[in-house]
């Protein structure tokens, strides 16, 4: 096993590649539970969407680690799972069935363009002042994340963000998030797995014994031990009816979505962790995307929306993950709960945004390379870093970020700054942004 996965090679072991896996899965299982009430809306059966959930996750995590040797966690995607619920709701004559087949047939044509791109042109196509704009992003995104969740930041009556009221659930949270901190800055090995487990604990008298009118019922709840798995979505996809030519407009969105959120979460995570190879490219870029698109075709066929690499993979990159047995132990983890997933409501969401806070601090690093005297790097830079938090979508700050710095390099004469990959790109992000709109996402 060390040898498969060059534990020495990368300057790490078994022992902190496992526990990069399971803070990995911790900060990301909320997705075993959050997916199928979102599908659900779509008509899709909770208790199958959950089981597929599982799987797709299970099988995607340990396909990206052996396959590639990445620690990055591959999961049903929260915006696309959205995406899936809204196009099924909204458009007429569109069941699930046909959706899971749109979702199975984004995901063929994702593999075929990257068998297509021998020379990695699409891949490469993304300037490296970008990359790291796509790695802050991300990491003001997921600390916006964690803040939202432990409480600290809500919407207000306007509709902008402010500080929420103090209560015992945001109080814990900023407990939990200085203890974590402490931990952190000290070294302690699995410190965000000790965030974790105490700031769990400390929730556990919230809603019983200290009851507040914004907290008054309890966020840990006991809701059983096991429940059997359900199959029944498992082959459900309509491929005949997905293939009319009215359903292609969603096709392409699902496979622009998936390919822009990947790339950039694969590229965002590779660029804060360091995780790249000689010659400064993302390592392993190309398998990772494959693996993203078995992932898509894998969610279609087992009954759940697409699959791609998770932004919480740098929570176990933060914690010492450098390998694929991050992302191997991660996906076994998924597996136990295809029978306990009523324990899941034993960690609440608040117990976890520490670490999501914290993560989101480490993946700010590539910010440090930023020239920020040359406003034409620069301004497509912060384009792609803050409309990720803003716009709540990986999706939309890799758009702006293409076309702002295609336009203003064009506007300068910089021609040859722009690749002619970028130019596809742009032309995939005016797509996406038109029919997105469409769907109402």
């Amino acid at each position: 096993m060390k040898d498969f996965f060059e534990l020495r090679n990368h300057g790490t072991d078994t022992r902190r590649e496992v526990l990069a896996g399971m803070t990995t899965f911790v900060a990301s299982m909320y997705i075993i539970l959050l997916n199928p009430a979102i599908l659900q809306s779509a008509g899709m059966p909770y208790s199958a969407s959950l089981t597929a959930t599982v799987l797709v996750s299970a099988f995607s995590s340990i396909l990206m680690g052996l396959y590639t040797n990445s620690p990055l966690l591959v999961a049903p995607g929260m915006s696309l799972n959205q995406l899936v619920a809204v196009a099924v709701t909204r458009a007429h004559g569109v069941g699930y069935e046909t959706a899971l087949g749109c979702v199975f047939y984004a995901g063929v044509i994702y593999l075929v363009l990257l068998s297509v791109d021998r020379r990695r042109r699409l891949i490469h196509g993304i300037p490296r002042m970008l990359r790291f704009g796509l790695a802050g992003g991300i990491g003001l995104f997921i600390a916006l994340l964690g803040l939202g969740s432990g409480g600290f930041i809500v919407v207000g009556p306007e509709g902008g963000l402010r500080l929420g009221a103090f209560h015992p659930g945001n109080l814990t949270f900023l407990v939990g998030l200085a203890v974590t901190s402490v931990m952190v800055v000290r070294k302690t090995a699995a410190a965000f797995l000790w965030g974790v487990a105490l700031t769990t604990l400390m929730a556990c008298p919230i809603g019983r014994w200290w009851v507040h009118p914004l907290a008054p019922e309890p966020v840990v709840v006991w809701q059983g031990l096991a429940r059997w798995p359900d199959f029944s979505l498992l082959w459900q996809l309509d491929l005949v009816g997905a293939a009319h030519l009215i359903h292609w407009p969603l096709i392409l969105v699902l496979l622009f979505s998936c390919l822009f959120d990947s790339m950039a979460t694969c590229v965002g995570v590779s660029e804060a962790g360091d995780l790249v190879d000689h010659r400064g490219e993302p390592r392993n870029l190309v398998e990772g995307l494959r693996a993203s698109a078995i992932a898509v075709v894998t969610a279609g066929v087992l009954g759940t929306s697409p699959a791609t690499p998770f932004i919480e993979s740098s929570t176990g990159v933060r914690s010492g993950g450098r390998t694929g047995l991050t992302a191997v132990v991660a996906g076994l983890l998924f597996l136990p709960f295809l029978f306990l997933s009523p324990l899941l409501s034993l960690v609440p969401a608040l117990a976890t945004a520490p670490v999501l806070v914290l993560a989101g601090v480490f993946m700010l690093k590539p910010m440090i390379y930023v020239r920020w005297e040359r406003f034409d790097d620069a301004i497509p830079f912060f384009m792609a870093m803050i409309l990720m938090p803003l716009t709540h979508s990986i999706t939309h700050g890799i758009i702006w970020g293409c076309l702002s710095w295609t336009l203003l390099k064009a506007a300068c004469g910089k021609y040859r700054q722009i690749p002619p990959a970028l130019l596809g790109l742009d032309a995939m992000a005016l797509f996406l942004l038109f029919n997105l709109e469409i769907f109402g996402h």
